[in-house]
């Protein structure tokens, strides 16, 4: 098969990329899912395989209105409580699109902080509302640098508002972050399903 050139020479007709060239291929390592659980802890499968993890949050439904948070273990540490420095923004709009904004949430981020950091905050409870989002988290294993981690995700508020949420941050410790810990502000995750990926 011939390579087509357009007349602003990009290429056309590439079925396949030359074996030098990593496509970012995603292995599903495993799958979690909450059942009326006060945690969701995903403890297996973080490891010095890949260089970048992912995990997919779909449809997380709380029992109750509340904030959705995560935290890392440090391989051998003793609990979720690593030290964190991050940065959160959201954009929102409501249902009658009479209210919106796109600013920084000074309230959820840290600053060298070892609580959890909030991803979704007043998730509703109605039937019908949950939250979705990503979690990329980068060079766990690494023994020589700080573990970064980028989280995107949308959420149908209690109050019939979509909020697009946006954060950042790194775990502080060169230790390897082998676990990752999402939990409620209140109540328990009543459905949902964690996807854990590693990503080639």
């Amino acid at each position: 098969m011939a390579i087509k050139v357009a007349n602003n020479q990009s290429l056309t007709a590439i079925t396949a990329l030359p074996s030098a060239v990593s496509g970012g291929a995603m292995t599903l390592i495993s799958t979690t899912t909450a059942s009326s659980s006060s945690t969701v802890d995903i403890t297996s499968g973080i490891d010095d395989t890949y260089k970048e993890y992912i995990i997919k949050v779909i449809d997380i439904h709380p029992s109750a209105t509340q904030d959705f948070r995560f935290q890392g273990n440090a391989a051998g540490g003793s609990g979720f409580n690593e030290t964190i420095t991050s940065t959160h923004f959201r954009s929102y709009n409501n249902e009658a699109g009479d209210t919106t904004s796109l600013a920084y949430s000074a309230g959820h981020d840290l600053a060298q902080g070892s609580g959890a950091q909030i991803l979704f905050n007043g998730v509703g409870a109605d039937n019908d509302q949950s939250a979705s989002g990503t979690l990329h988290l980068f060079d766990p294993s690494s023994t020589t640098f700080v573990k970064h981690w980028i989280w995107q995700g949308t959420q149908y508020q209690q109050s019939d508002y979509n909020i697009v949420h946006y954060a950042a941050g790194y775990f502080n410790t060169t230790t390897a972050i082998d676990e990752i810990q999402f939990t409620p502000s209140t109540g328990n995750i009543d459905a949902g399903t964690f996807k854990l990926y590693g990503v080639s």
